[in-house]
């Protein structure tokens, strides 16, 4: 036990450790970010105050921004400094902060990305039924619902976190604190945060990506049931955007996650958690934005241009 202390701070190794990359690493994270961070208020303000983007599919669309924002925001000051600075120092209080909120919304995520895909199932599949079945009060709590078992996860986890005890010298092998690598430093048996840190995995991404499963498969029959080809093709072309973001996010966090921490491997998770962490909260906005005819048209009236070619 005499190797044991109260730490005050940890060092993130970052992305990676070869002086060469440090510079364009950095131009190339810093340009992501401004983007996602232009990019995510952006879609929450046009849908604010543009009045016809005020229905389900669209508020769940701001919501979805506003965890991204929060998301990107939470990890990339503190990956950014690690590009010109030595050592990044995070403090204790700080790293168990930053993994508490990187919890909350990315738990938020899994769970919103389920709730859109449930409301496209109802938009083609129950169409007379919409406005009743997806009114503001059910929206409501439906993103209601959302936040709560994203801080429930995440107060869980970060409780059993702050129980362990940590070695006095040790790097947090990757550029944020997340739990697999937290893990990795502490001089505790971590046997019950492994099994809790799974069993929260597997909810949080079995059951939205079981939800979204099963809704488009009723989509699919549904639209396949349209008898027109471009009835069909309007029809899929409100889910396309949807489905690729799905895919990206939920491929690379069960890559992370659903695994022991002893199978994984923390380079290769870094690699995979710069995918919903960094890249995902870049892409939604363009994904959504690029494909969809009303956020242009809501952009074109709120820059003042009110002809939309």
């Amino acid at each position: 036990e005499g190797n044991f202390s109260v730490v005050t701070e940890f060092i993130l190794t970052g992305l990676t450790e070869k002086p060469a990359l440090q510079l364009p690493l950095l131009f190339l994270f810093l340009g992501i970010y401004v983007v996602t961070v232009i990019g995510n208020l952006g879609m929450v303000m046009l849908i604010l105050f543009s009045p016809h983007l005020h229905t389900p599919m669209y508020f769940f669309l701001s919501n979805l921004s506003f965890v991204d924002l929060c998301q990107s925001s939470v990890i990339m000051p503190k990956m950014l400094e690690k590009f010109v600075m030595v050592k990044s120092v995070i403090s204790y209080a700080e790293c168990m902060a930053q993994f508490y909120l990187f919890d909350v919304f990315a738990v938020s995520e899994c769970h919103m990305l389920a709730v859109m895909a449930y409301d496209r199932y109802v938009a083609i599949c129950n169409p007379l039924l919409y406005n009743v079945t997806m009114s503001y009060k059910v929206c409501s709590w439906m993103v209601v619902g959302v936040y709560s078992v994203g801080l429930i996860c995440a107060t869980g986890e970060t409780v059993c976190l702050l129980r362990l005890l940590f070695c006095k010298a040790g790097d947090i092998n990757h550029y944020f604190c997340d739990l697999l690598p937290l893990l990795e430093q502490s001089c505790s048996n971590t046997f019950i945060n492994e099994i809790l840190g799974l069993s929260f995995s597997s909810f949080n991404i079995t059951v939205p990506a079981l939800t979204i499963l099963s809704s488009y498969i009723f989509i699919i029959a549904s639209i396949l049931r349209i008898p027109s080809t471009e009835g069909r093709f309007k029809a899929f072309s409100t889910c396309s955007s949807h489905i690729l973001a799905v895919a990206v996010f939920f491929g690379s966090l069960a890559f992370m996650y659903l695994q022991p921490s002893s199978v994984s491997s923390m380079d290769q998770g870094k690699v995979s958690s710069v995918f919903y962490t960094i890249v995902v909260p870049m892409l939604n906005p363009l994904i959504y934005s690029l494909r969809n005819k009303d956020v242009k048209v809501a952009f074109y009236k709120v820059v003042g241009r009110r002809e939309f070619m």
